[in-house]
């Protein structure tokens, strides 16, 4: 599975999220954590799918979007444990599964391509 298939759906749904956390709390930080960090993945997924295209992986593109899978991770970890509501964990979790996911796609060298059919 190519990282774009779940990079650019991660990247809305924050996007979302983060609006949700704004329309419902008033948050600003839940509008500019989610709408930075879901424009920064939709971003680097759609950098990953350019290269996809030309044959060629962007790992400019893994690494960015392992850093905010990461980061992500690690904030809403943390304000899980002040507050152990379920949303940060929820999110805490997902940022987990992805990071991994990422991770498993830098030690594999990337995506894969099939190969050239004539």
């Amino acid at each position: 599975m190519h990282d774009f298939c779940f990079t650019i759906p991660y990247g809305l749904i924050l996007v979302c999220g983060g609006v949700i956390g704004y329309a419902n709390k008033g948050s600003i930080a839940s509008l500019a954590g989610g709408v930075g960090t879901g424009f920064a993945l939709i971003l680097a997924g759609y950098l990953s799918l350019q290269a996809f295209h030309k044959r060629k992986n962007s790992y400019f593109a893994l690494i960015l979007e392992t850093a905010c899978a990461a980061t992500l991770t690690w904030v809403m970890g943390q304000r899980y444990v002040q507050t152990s509501k379920i949303m940060p964990a929820v999110v805490a979790g997902i940022g987990a599964l992805m990071a991994g996911f990422y991770l498993y796609k830098i030690a594999t060298g990337g995506n894969h391509f099939p190969p050239k059919t004539e």
